[in-house]
Order: structure tokens, then sequence, then C-alpha cells
């Protein structure tokens, strides 16, 4: 049984985010005159590159439009979301209304619609930037990026998928995952049948397809036919990308009142931190095989942070639906390894990229980016998560 504090920890992790990771960002990332977030950052705050990656610009508009719907809306959290919406207004899509990957730090072109992600990640702030703020030009924007993508989703072999290609007659666990969230959120606000039905699409595709329980995991990439590949690439298993994306589906199955589905992803959560748990030097490994051999995935035994951050939400909102003891008990072991070794207490942010030893390493994994992301949006959710379950009122 674990005898974590709960209210320690929720004092613990309101001080993380508000002390300390949202300083780092005002001090170094706010970019006053082009608009937007720097993001190509070292641990210190060094400015590493201009450039700006929609992908990241987008998700830091869903944390900063968060933190104004979640924690009270301060000035300083709505100027830094207003200035990275006016960059993307403006800059962020290419003459056919697909959201562009990359960007020069001054909106200049740089890489075009190479990523269906970015589209994802475009509705997903979108909206809550509406949220936010009100504003109906975001809203809009967010339905115009629906009814674009929505259709290229029903052929897997129309877009691509920067910075994971992947190959003809192939589709990819992340496309559906980061689509069910996010028509989710559109659906909550608009309220329309059309949005909420495409959430669901994208979460039986989940759920019924890519989670094998028969095996006990969520397979990443399957055929056009949601049959496993057989080679290394179709027995990648990811397990921080498997647990987060089991949390988007109690979000989005507790929304639909369908708790058979809440229990199932449940389940995965915890197929998922006991398969990718590292014995010998703890924390998550990035990637394992299915048949437990060597991982196709690139950097596989690398501890980065985000599965750290995405399990610690998951565990709590996992032992928030269910009650059992083995959610608090992995939190608190996950939680032990992540603050021992990522934060970096002089500058306030967190390091990203850990070898399976835990020592820093420089290598660029997925994008050059420190991505004002996963971290305070685990944080943001889960000091939500632990104020519902010690019963306790939103700090000022």
């Amino acid at each position: 049984m674990s005898d974590i504090d709960l209210h320690e920890t929720l004092r613990r992790y309101r001080t993380e985010l508000l002390e300390h990771v949202l300083p780092f960002w005002s001090r170094h990332g706010v970019d006053h005159v082009h608009g937007g977030l720097h993001t190509c950052l070292a641990d210190d705050g060094a400015r590493l590159s201009d450039d700006k990656y929609m992908w990241s610009q987008l998700r830091a508009l869903w944390t900063f439009s968060a933190l104004c719907n979640e924690l009270g809306s301060r000035p300083e959290w709505l100027d830094v979301a207003h200035g990275i919406y006016r960059f993307v207004r403006e800059h962020g899509r290419d003459e056919h209304g697909h959201w562009t990957f990359a960007r020069r730090g001054d909106g200049a072109p740089f890489v075009g619609a190479t990523s269906i992600y970015t589209d994802g990640f475009a509705l997903y702030g979108l909206v809550e930037y509406a949220r936010a703020t009100g504003d109906t030009s975001a809203l809009d924007l967010a339905r115009e990026t629906f009814d674009r993508t929505v259709a290229r989703l029903r052929a897997p072999d129309s877009y691509p998928t920067d910075p994971y290609p992947i190959p003809d007659g192939v589709k990819a666990h992340g496309i559906s995952m980061i689509f069910s969230l996010s028509f989710l959120e559109l659906a909550k606000l608009t309220g329309e049948g059309a949005h909420l039905d495409a959430a669901r699409h994208e979460g039986e595709q989940v759920m019924g397809a890519f989670r094998r329980p028969e095996e006990r995991h969520v397979l990443e990439f399957l055929d056009l036919d949601d049959e496993p590949l057989d080679s290394p690439r179709g027995r990648a298993i990811v397990p921080g990308h498997a647990i987060e994306s089991m949390w988007f589906m109690i979000h989005l199955y507790d929304h639909l009142g369908d708790e058979r589905r809440v229990a199932q992803a449940i389940e995965a959560i915890r197929w998922h931190v006991e398969l990718g748990w590292d014995d010998e030097y703890g924390g998550l490994v990035l990637a394992r095989d299915a048949h437990g051999g060597e991982p196709w995935w690139p950097f596989a035994d690398a501890k980065l942070w985000w599965p750290q951050t995405e399990a610690l939400y998951a565990l709590l909102l996992a032992h928030e639906r269910s009650g059992e003891a083995w959610c608090l008990e992995w939190f608190e072991r996950i939680d032990a390894y992540a603050f021992s070794r990522y934060p970096v207490r002089e500058h306030g942010e967190w390091t990203q990229r850990l070898d399976r030893r835990g020592r820093p390493f420089t290598e660029t994994v997925a994008l050059p980016v420190k991505d004002p992301f996963h971290l305070p949006r685990a944080l943001l959710l889960s000091i939500k998560s632990l104020e519902r379950l010690v019963g306790a009122p939103a700090a000022a």
C-alpha cells in the first residue's frame, strides 16, 4: 500500500508549476517582438534557434489557455496565449489551409504542411483558447480545421506524419489518439453531434484496433485492415504513449458514459507502467518490442521526461476512477524517480532527455525543442485530480 501524502503532493505540484516551470517560460520563452514562444531552448534558457515549430506553438497555446481555464485567468498567462494565437493565426497555415510544421522566428516559411499531427494540436490549442477568451475567430478556425481534417483521416495514406513518417499501407495509433481528444474537446465546446461522432470513431480505433488485450499492450502501427504488421515496426510498443492515450480514453468514455471502456483504459495503464518500468535503473523506458526483442523505436532505452509526466496524471486519474491501490503505488514510484532526476532547480524547467542510467544526453529526439506542454499539462491536470481527491479548492 502507498503511504503517499496527497495533501503534500498537491502542495508540491502547485509549487513546481507556479514557482518553477511557468517562471522559466516567462523569463526565456516569450517572443515580445514577433509573437509566439521561443521553444528551441537549452535547460538554462539559452536560445538555440529562433525557429518556431508549429507543433510546439499550438501545444503551448493549449497550456497557457488551460491555465486560465483551470486555475483562474491571470493577465500574464492570457497575454502569452494572445501572443501565440496571433502568431499561429497569421503564420500557421499554408495556402490550402493545412497547418505547417515550422516557421522561422518572424513567421517566414520554413517547413510546410508535413504533419497532420500539427492539425490535431491546432484543434486542441484553438478550442482551449476559445474557451478561455470567448474569441469566436479561434472557434471558427477550429471548426474549419475539423472540416478539413476529418475527411483526410478516412484515407490514412493521404497525409504525412512528420516527425515519424509511416509507409504506405500503415496507420499509426498516434493519429487516432490525438484526434480522439481534440475532437472531444471541440465537441464539448460546440455541443455538435458530428464532432462527438468523430471523437468516438477515433476512440474506437484506439480501443478496438490498436489495443490488444490478448497480449496486454497497445500497438503503435497496424495495416489498413487493422491487422498487426509482421515486422519490427509492427511490434513497437511505446509505453508512455499508450499510458497517455489511455487517459485520453478515460476522458472520452467518461463523457460518453461508457464504464466498460473506462475500466479497459485503466487496465491498459497498468499493463504499460509494468511493461515500461526499468527494474534495474528505474524510470519508464521509451520503447519495447512486443515479443521481447530489440525495439525498432529510436532511443528505445532512453528515459525521456514525457512518459514519466504522462504516467503521473494517468495514475492519479485511474485511482480517482477505480480507487485501486496499485495506481497510487505506481504513482509514488514514478513521482520519486521523476522529481529526483529531471528538475533543473537553478533554472526552473526540467531536463528532457536521460539515457537508461539517468544521464543527460543532447541528441535531438523528434523535435529540437523544449516543449511547454507535457510537463505543465501533467502538473496542471494532476493538481486538479489531487484537488478532487483531497477535497481542496484551487490555490490562489
